[in-house]
């Protein structure tokens, strides 16, 4: 119950699905916590203050600290907003989940400017932007944990999502940038660690894909088996460790990493190959069979 205790955290998009269940569970361990979510449909449309203030209901009805916020992280304004909540109800932020999120779904050739731009304004843009005001926060304060929320469309793709894709891979190549930034020159301990989870789960961003049209499905994926994660990474538990993605699925948590094959090299000629002689070895480049299990 006292893992955070002490412990500020924002975690945006919190109004529901898996931000809802991150925000209860940094609360259940102590922090305080600002729930930040305009209200806004699936698609990022309208907004209603009931969602946020639902989920600051819960935390304080158990006794827990929460504050609500109503801002769209899509600005660098709503992002102040933001942080400026945290920082007049509680003075710091310690904790920063970047959960924030829309989708607008549409096959590539049918994608509109609009589309692309919105998407990428809330994941991308959002991430960066809160970001951008709490880590010089943390850097000032020698400490801090900033989480970045991604997902196996950013890292694998999926159709029909190229703008949700592009962002969410965006936001993984944001944390692996910023977890070498979360050191200060000449230290061995970074005062910011940075980590990047790839949740699988049942939510109303995923509720009309196959694979959770079953009742099962749904109940193996619930969102509440990625808060322990996300728990575990904000907390000393997860000391001296940053730069790590990780993928939740039900009770399966594994790491991800980004893998490379043995590869071939050319030896003569000046090591110049021609297009005949990559095509030749070309069995030697690709990650082989053995390679990839291990990796996977």
């Amino acid at each position: 119950m006292n893992l955070l205790q002490g412990k500020v955290a924002i975690v945006t998009g919190s109004g529901g699905g898996l931000g809802e269940q991150y925000a209860l569970a940094l609360a259940g361990a102590g922090a305080r916590v600002v729930v930040n979510d305009p209200g806004s449909g699936r698609d990022g449309i309208g907004g209603t203050i009931t969602m946020a203030d639902t989920v600051v209901k819960k935390i304080r009805d158990v006794g827990g600290e929460a504050a609500a916020n109503y801002d769209s992280v899509a600005t660098m304004g709503g992002a102040e907003a933001i942080f400026s909540t945290a920082m007049d109800a509680y003075g710091q932020v310690d904790i920063l989940v970047n959960n924030a999120g829309i989708l607008r779904d549409a096959a590539f050739h049918n994608m509109t400017e609009e589309e692309w731009d919105a998407v990428i304004a809330v994941h991308l843009k959002g991430t960066f932007c809160i970001t951008r005001l709490v880590f010089p926060h943390m850097r000032e304060r020698g400490s801090g944990v900033v989480i970045g929320i991604s997902s196996p469309t950013g890292l694998t793709g999926n159709f029909g999502q190229a703008n949700y894709g592009a962002a969410k891979g965006g936001v993984w190549g944001l944390m692996n940038c910023l977890a070498r930034e979360g050191y200060r020159r000449g230290e061995v301990d970074p005062f910011a660690r940075v980590f990047t989870v790839v949740p699988v789960a049942f939510t109303r961003m995923t509720a009309d894909l196959p694979q959770f049209s079953s009742e099962e499905a749904k109940a193996q994926t619930d969102p509440k088996f990625v808060a322990p994660l996300v728990v575990y990474l904000a907390s000393d538990l997860s000391a001296g460790m940053t730069d790590k993605t990780f993928s939740v699925m039900g009770s399966r948590i594994r790491e991800m990493r980004m893998v490379s094959s043995h590869g071939a090299t050319k030896e003569d000629d000046g090591g110049l190959w021609s297009a005949q002689e990559i095509s030749r070895r070309m069995s030697e480049i690709l990650l082989a069979d053995k390679e990839a299990a291990s990796a996977g």
